[in-house]
C-alpha cells in the first residue's frame, strides 16, 4: 500500500464517485477502480460497496477513512517539518476564492509571494463560499477566501480586504446622472443578482427589511458576466467596488451608491483553527494582510 493509493481511496470516498474520482486523479476510472481493488486486497476487506451503481463507505471503509485522512496529513506535516529545518518555505499551498476574488483581490498578493518564495507551489481553486468553508474544514485546501462573517468555531478569520458593494449601470443610466437616490428608486429598474452567495443574502436582506419589492430580470453566476449584462443594457446590479473600478475609471460603467444603506463587504482568509500552519503559509498570511489592509474604498460620485 502507497500514498498514492491512499489518495487515491480518500478521494472516492469524498466524492462517493469512481468516475469523478477518475478525473480529479486525472486517471481513467479503470485505473481508479484497480487502485482500489489491490488496496482491497491487501487490508483484506472490502471499504468501499458497489451495489446498485452507487458507492457507499462500508463499515470498515468508514474506519479506514479516519486512518487514512490522518496518515495524509501527517505525511504532509512531516514534509512541511523538514522544510522547516532549512528555514525556506516549500512545499504546496492550495487556496480558494470566487472569481471576483481571483480577478481583482489577489493577484498583487500572489505576485509578491512567488516572487519571494518560488519553491512554494501554489494551487489555485475556484468556488463559492459554502464550498469553500467545506474545502477548509475537510483539509482538501489550505485557506479561502470569503466574505465575513465566518460563524464556524472550527476556523479562524484574518480580514484582508474591505470595500463596498455599488450599484453599477451603463454610463447614461437615468442612476447615474442622479446625484442622490434611494434603495426603493433603484428597485425601479430591473436588476441581474447573483445565483447565490453572501452578495444575494446581503441585497435580499437590504430590500426586505425596508420592504421594497424589486424585479429580478436575470440570475448570472459571473460577476465579469454581469458587467457585461449590465454594459449592454440588460439590467443594472450590486457588485463589489473592487471588481468595477477599471471600468468605472475606463467611462464604461458607472457605480454609485444609494444614499440610504451602506453595503460594506469585508473579505477573510480563513483556514482551519487546529492546522499547523508551515513557514509557507505563515508567509502568505502575511503578504495577503500587508497588501490588502481593511479599508473602506472611496467611490466617484
Amino acid at each position: 500500500m502507497d500514498f498514492d493509493q491512499l489518495e487515491t481511496f480518500l478521494e472516492v470516498a469524498r466524492l462517493l464517485s469512481f468516475s469523478r474520482a477518475a478525473e480529479k486523479r486525472f486517471r481513467t476510472q479503470p485505473a481508479i477502480s484497480a487502485q482500489i481493488r489491490a488496496m482491497e486486497e491487501e487490508i483484506g476487506t472490502k471499504v468501499l460497496d458497489r451495489a446498485g451503481g452507487k458507492v457507499s463507505l462500508t463499515a470498515a471503509g468508514k474506519v479506514f477513512l479516519k486512518y487514512v485522512e490522518d496518515t495524509l496529513e501527517a505525511r504532509r506535516q512531516i514534509i512541511a517539518a523538514m522544510a522547516e529545518m532549512e528555514r525556506v518555505p516549500r512545499g504546496e499551498l492550495v487556496v480558494a476564492a470566487n472569481e471576483g476574488t481571483w480577478l481583482h483581490i489577489l493577484p498583487e498578493v500572489f505576485a509578491e509571494f512567488k516572487k519571494l518564495y518560488p519553491d512554494v507551489a501554489v494551487n489555485v481553486k475556484r468556488a463559492e463560499s459554502p464550498k469553500i468553508l467545506e474545502s477548509i474544514i475537510d483539509n482538501s485546501i489550505d485557506f479561502g477566501v470569503v466574505s465575513m462573517p465566518v460563524n464556524d468555531k472550527r476556523l479562524t478569520t484574518v480580514m484582508i480586504h474591505r470595500d463596498e458593494l455599488v450599484v453599477v449601470t451603463p454610463p447614461r443610466h437615468p442612476l447615474a446622472k442622479c446625484k442622490q437616490f434611494s434603495l426603493a428608486q433603484v428597485a425601479e429598474f430591473p436588476l441581474l443578482l447573483p445565483k447565490h452567495g453572501r452578495t444575494r443574502d446581503l441585497i435580499e436582506t437590504l430590500f426586505a427589511e425596508r420592504g421594497v419589492k424589486f424585479d429580478c430580470t436575470m440570475e448570472l453566476d459571473s460577476s465579469e458576466l454581469t458587467k457585461r449584462f449590465v454594459a449592454a443594457n440588460v439590467g443594472i446590479a450590486f457588485i463589489s467596488y473592487s471588481n468595477v473600478e477599471r471600468e468605472v475609471r475606463a467611462g464604461q460603467l458607472a457605480a454609485s451608491k444609494p444614499s440610504d444603506v451602506q453595503m460594506a463587504r469585508d473579505l477573510a482568509l480563513v483556514f482551519r483553527k487546529d492546522k499547523a500552519l508551515s513557514r509557507a503559509a505563515l508567509a502568505f498570511i502575511e503578504i495577503a494582510v500587508k497588501h490588502k489592509a481593511p479599508q473602506t474604498v472611496s467611490v466617484p460620485k
